[in-house]
């Protein structure tokens, strides 16, 4: 988010003069091994380029800096653009199934280097190692799911009501797709997208900084003596951002972050009636009923919960517990939390790295003290952790009321509130009246109860699941929410559509001019 992009910079801006980039330590050689040095174009539209503000990555792990990015300027974006639009027209006319070909080809490339790229992404976002590899696994099944799809786009053919008449639905690309990518899945968002935009015969701009991801994609598109613009790049600020929200040549602009940050990026480009794919937060829950199976509950509010350090936008953030099984769970729950092995994100054993920067370090302390004001119950965590890095404890609250200001805050962090409940309505309404309506689950027995929450009277949320948590959805499905969470669908199912335009078309191949509806007209 561009609030995210904010702070990031912030973050950036420290000077790293005083420290030796790791970039340029033994132990992470494997950076240039990968093409990367100590100063970096964040510009790509066939060429390579960044006469912007220079910022420097930090590892949230030990707050070291890598290396340092060239971000874009605005007359750079605007010349990206430009690249992109002449790009289109060549990347249009050759057919879906082609186009599908390319797409193969960057997720063969993405295999080809899946561990150091994992690592990369575990380095640079604080994520532990396995789910770098997994964010990485992502792009490239969602590239096999687009390689299939570019051969099944397509609309019905309808029966018209006039003799001698066709009518039939065409779907054609939009054209320019503009990506805003978060900090958590820097990866994966951009593969949901860029892969399905391709297929549908989009380009696209990039306005983050997955460097090496675009490298990779841009040798692919050389390689078959194509534009590369077709996939582009501008890593940059809110200035960048705000240019691409209010330009009309961007089709559609496609944004992943925060929902403050998403409303105002939504008002930009409503105002100039463009398209937009809004991915922003979630206030996830989890309801345990009292027959459910607590051998499943208990690993999937850890994994859920505690996962990706809290900063997911489908983590756990609320557990709903029936007043029977709340101690146990409870008491299980933190029993679990006390075995979570926290390290560096690279270390193979760890489960649990940093948060990302340190000012959600502060967010974090500062909800902590907020939960105890209102009512709130530390059972386990509410402490930083005192080593390099941006480490805080994995935290579970109780005694608060389902409707504390805190718990109706979405807190980009590890914290676990924890209710308690009697009956079904009273849980389903809780689960419905947060703002946001990402992710929701249920663990029960009751068959009744399972149709229940996925009917009209249920989970108000994009996705609704049954005995198995809120965070890892399946590519295979529209991924997305509704209300505060923006709409958006990406990856699986319809998604494409979001990605083309419809043109319901007749065609008469008759020599009459007959009128619909029986309309006559002499």
């Amino acid at each position: 988010s561009w609030r995210a992009m904010k702070t990031f910079t912030i973050h950036c801006k420290h000077t790293a003069a005083m420290s030796t980039l790791l970039i340029n330590q033994p132990k992470y050689a494997w950076l240039k091994e990968l093409g990367l040095a100590e100063d970096n174009n964040g510009v790509y539209h066939g060429t390579w380029g960044g006469q912007g503000e220079v910022i420097t990555s930090y590892c949230p792990a030990n707050n070291e800096p890598i290396a340092r990015v060239r971000q874009a300027t605005l007359s750079e974006y605007e010349e990206t653009v430009q690249k992109s639009k002449e790009a289109w027209k060549v990347w249009a006319d050759i057919p879906a199934p082609k186009r599908g070909e390319i797409v193969r080809q960057i997720g063969d490339a993405l295999r080809k280097k899946i561990d150091v790229l994992g690592r990369l992404v575990s380095l640079e976002m604080g994520k532990i190692y396995v789910e770098g590899v997994g964010e990485v696994q992502e792009y490239i099944d969602v590239c096999d799911y687009a390689v299939g799809l570019s051969r099944m786009i397509g609309g019905p053919i309808l029966p018209s009501e006039r003799p001698g008449h066709a009518l039939l639905e065409q779907w054609n690309p939009v054209g320019l797709v503009g990506i805003i990518t978060a900090f958590n899945f820097p990866v994966a968002v951009y593969g949901w997208n860029n892969a399905l935009a391709l297929i549908c015969g989009n380009v696209s701009c990039l306005n983050s900084c997955p460097l090496l991801f675009t490298r990779i994609v841009a040798e692919v598109l050389e390689h078959n003596s194509l534009p590369g613009a077709i996939c582009s790049m501008t890593c940059g600020g809110a200035d960048v951002g705000t240019a691409m929200a209010k330009d009309e040549r961007v089709n559609l602009l496609s944004f992943t972050g925060s929902t403050q940050v998403g409303k105002s990026v939504g008002m930009m480009v409503q105002e100039r009636f463009g398209r937009q794919l809004l991915e922003l937060g979630g206030n996830n829950a989890i309801i345990v009923f009292e027959d459910a199976d607590l051998n499943l509950v208990v690993p999937s509010a850890v994994f859920a919960s505690v996962g990706t350090a809290g900063q997911r936008c489908t983590t756990t953030r609320r557990l709903i517990l029936h007043e029977s099984v709340h101690d146990t769970v409870v008491e299980r729950i933190a029993k679990a939390y006390k075995q979570v092995r926290i390290g560096d994100p690279w270390d193979a054993t760890t489960m649990y790295g940093p948060l990302h920067t340190k000012q959600a370090v502060e967010q974090y302390l500062a909800a902590v003290e907020k939960a105890k004001e209102q009512g709130g119950t530390v059972v386990c965590g509410g402490k930083v952790i005192d080593r390099p890095g941006n480490y805080v404890e994995p935290t579970i609250i109780t005694g608060l009321a389902h409707d504390a200001p805190i718990v109706h805050t979405e807190t980009f962090v590890p914290i676990l509130y924890v209710l308690k409940f009697k009956e079904e309505e009273e849980a389903f309404g809780w689960n419905n009246e947060v703002k946001q309506g990402l992710s929701s689950s249920i663990f029960t027995k009751d068959m009744g109860r399972v149709f229940r929450w996925l009917g009209p009277k249920g989970s108000d949320c994009g996705i609704v699941n049954v005995n198995i948590p809120t965070s890892g959805a399946e590519i295979g499905g529209a991924f997305g929410g509704e209300k505060h969470t923006g709409g958006g669908r990406e990856s699986g199912s319809d998604s494409w559509k979001q990605y083309m335009r419809r043109s319901t078309c007749t065609i008469n191949y008759s020599k009459e001019l007959p009128l619909a509806q029986g309309i006559k007209f002499e």
